[in-house]
């Protein structure tokens, strides 16, 4: 996943804004990245990515995690959302 590919996909906010805000606010608790654009809390699906890259950000200082590709962050979220785990904010784009 590029930088700037989507993320939290309710609320748009790309891999790339949630990095800075790790470097930037320096949150203590995986949490606080909500107030990175509302990441986070809409629908769920990214919730396990933003731990991936808040764990790695404590434990090392770095933020560049493996995520999925764009397609298939995309897939998976949206076999997520019909096995209904998580319903997006009527603002998102469903995929």
């Amino acid at each position: 996943m590029d930088m700037d590919e989507e993320l939290c996909l309710c609320f748009h906010v790309t891999r790339r804004k949630v990095v800075n805000f790790i470097r930037v606010e320096r949150p203590r608790r995986v949490g606080q990245l909500s107030e990175c654009f509302g990441a986070g809390t809409g629908c769920g699906w990214c919730r396990p990515f933003l731990q991936k890259l808040f764990d790695q950000a404590a434990r090392d200082g770095q933020v560049d995690a493996e995520l999925p590709t764009p397609s298939e962050y995309a897939r998976l979220r949206a076999a997520y959302i019909r096995e209904g785990h998580g319903t997006p904010p009527a603002s998102s784009s469903e995929t």
